[in-house]
């Protein structure tokens, strides 16, 4: 008897045209919850269309996002968060007259559970995040000094504080050099592991296969693949449209000295 799987998300035959220009066209995907998934595909594939479709900033033009039982664009924009769905973005903008603290108390204020919140109580939440972020070191300094690792770090931690089931990330290991993508991972693998379902968007294959339980592979706006990291890498369909041959090669040259 084959267990039944539990969804948070449903993406269901989306379609996204802006004038003349199909963005995204009858994509479908699942996400478990408390799971990984990795969205991949070449620049203008559609993957921050979804991630806006996801977070309720577009509204599909055909198809529909469900999380939770709920049709997400059922939902203005801004009470999107309530549902538990927070994001970051690839061009990180944080409030720059505002503490490190101060930004991310704002998300503790107002996020799912800043209602139920005092001010003290919202700090507190804030100091546990900067400590779980590795930016209690900063709390109190302006955003704008920030070096870019940290901005990443700040990113992240402004949408943990809205107190989100599902987290989209993109691109947030853009820019980061080895030891700040390893730092990045060990992040976001403590962040899944508190019970936080996360969507990684990113080009750094080196990151999503070390990372997901599942990818999912748009091109030109269409689903290519979707299934387990290695299946995925080794799709001939997925290996034109975006990976290359090299790539393919040098991960057949791995497989052959692991066996």
């Amino acid at each position: 008897m084959t267990e039944a799987r539990d969804v948070c998300l449903r993406v269901e035959n989306v379609g996204m045209r802006f004038g003349g220009l199909r963005a995204l066209d009858d994509v479908s995907f699942e996400v478990e919850r408390g799971t990984i998934l990795g969205l991949i595909g070449p620049n203008g594939s559609g993957k921050t269309t979804m991630m806006n479709v996801v977070s309720g900033v577009y509204k599909p033009t055909s198809g529909r996002a469900v999380f939770e039982g709920k049709r997400i664009a059922d939902f203005p924009t801004h009470e999107v968060c309530h549902l538990g769905i927070a994001r970051t973005f690839q061009v990180v903008k944080p409030f720059a007259s505002l503490t490190v603290r101060e930004n991310v108390a704002v998300g503790a204020m107002y996020g799912r559970f800043g209602a139920k919140r005092s001010g003290k109580d919202a700090f507190a939440r804030t100091d546990e995040l900067l400590e779980s972020v590795g930016l209690a070191r900063v709390a109190g300094r302006p955003a704008s000094d920030l070096t870019i690792p940290d901005r990443k770090r700040l990113e992240v931690a402004k949408a943990l504080a809205l107190d989100p089931e599902l987290l989209l990330l993109d691109e947030v290991m853009a820019g980061l050099n080895h030891t700040e993508v390893d730092e990045a991972l060990h992040l976001l693998r403590a962040v899944n592991e508190r019970g936080v379902t996360l969507i990684v968007v990113e080009h750094l294959m080196k990151a999503i296969m070390s990372i997901s339980k599942r990818v999912v592979v748009l091109a030109e706006g269409k689903k290519i693949a979707d299934g387990l990291p290695l299946e995925v890498t080794s799709s001939p369909a997925v290996i034109e449209a975006y990976l290359g041959s090299r790539f393919a090669k040098r991960q057949q040259q791995e497989r052959e000295r692991q066996t």
